[in-house]
């Protein structure tokens, strides 16, 4: 297996590197998931393809968004009219859309209140009827926020909360003359010569993330590749803000650093479900029966993995 661990930048967050999971890269034709946000800059969804910058081809790619319920936050922000309004004495944003509709419609998620109307409802009707459903809108809103989790400390001290495999721990940050780092049930202790130097500790930590996710995901991958019978598959991992992982026709899977902060079984299911694409390149009902195959029982994880979905995004 052939790794290339580059030095990562001293950052707050884990670096970004591309790492074979070794084997022929598997061509495949597979589509989009139920869970949906829009792709990432540069990629298209499924019925578009994603282009590759350096053979000028065109890739079929599959995402595992955010969630299931919400659209591309890359759309959204260019659709409609950010607003703001007083509800149950709170200020609260929200984006209004003009749509082909007869009613008003309002939809809370992680971005926020949207509100989609007729074109032909004044402002003030819109305003009364959020005012009318100020209360619901302003518990959901609330919903939405508590699911927000930090991904990284805003501090690295000692105390100071990080999540790794669902659990939320402490950090123990102790001056050591090598550098080492480990978890238990409580802490992540981290021993460094510069205990002191916060960007030092985070760079430190970031890279130990980023290899605890690589030795945790890439042996599941190969696993679940043999059992499909499947070359193994190109593994690479991504920092991506919107996807928990893709998998394109060349069968190149990537998988996001952060299923090394979720629990175990939920991380597992993202790359089972990604594995399943080298198969089916779609979410049809031979791909949900294949996954189904990989991992018994899959749907409840997929259920969870919702209450997650904010970790991307925080």
């Amino acid at each position: 297996m052939n790794i290339d661990r580059g030095e990562p930048p001293i950052t707050a967050g884990p670096p970004q590197g591309d790492r074979p999971l070794g084997g022929a890269a598997r061509s495949a034709v597979r589509g989009e998931p139920s869970i949906t946000a829009g792709p990432p800059q540069g990629d298209r969804p499924l019925g578009g393809a994603a282009r590759s910058a350096v053979r000028g081809e065109h890739i079929p790619t599959a995402y595992l968004r955010l969630d299931q319920l919400k659209r591309d936050p890359a759309r959204k922000a260019r659709e409609g009219q950010v607003r703001r309004v007083a509800l149950a004495g709170q200020t609260v944003d929200y984006r209004l859309i003009r749509a082909r509709r007869r009613t008003i419609g309002m939809e809370v998620d992680l971005e926020g209140l949207t509100v989609r109307a007729p074109r032909w409802v004044t402002l003030s009707e819109i305003e009364s009827a959020l005012v009318e459903r100020a209360q619901w809108i302003v518990k959901a809103l609330e919903e939405w926020r508590s699911r927000r989790r930090d991904v990284m400390p805003r501090e690295w001290k000692t105390g100071a909360p990080i999540l790794y495999r669902g659990a939320e721990l402490a950090l123990a940050v102790y001056p050591a003359r090598r550098s080492r780092i480990g978890a238990d049930l409580f802490h992540l202790t981290i021993l460094h010569p510069h205990a002191q130097k916060e960007d030092v500790v985070a760079a430190a930590v970031g890279k130990w993330l980023h290899d605890q996710a690589w030795d945790i995901i890439a042996p599941q991958v190969a696993t679940y590749a043999g059992r499909l019978t499947v070359a193994a598959p190109t593994v690479r991992l991504s920092n991506a803000r919107s996807e928990w992982g893709s998998c394109n026709a060349r069968g190149v899977i990537r998988l996001n650093w952060r299923l090394v902060q979720l629990p175990p079984t939920l991380a597992e299911y993202v790359v089972a479900h990604e594995v399943a694409h080298l198969v089916e390149l779609n979410h049809s009902a031979r791909f949900w029966a294949l996954v189904e195959t990989l991992m018994p029982g899959h749907a409840e994880r997929r259920r969870a993995l919702e209450d997650w979905t904010a970790l991307l995004a925080a």
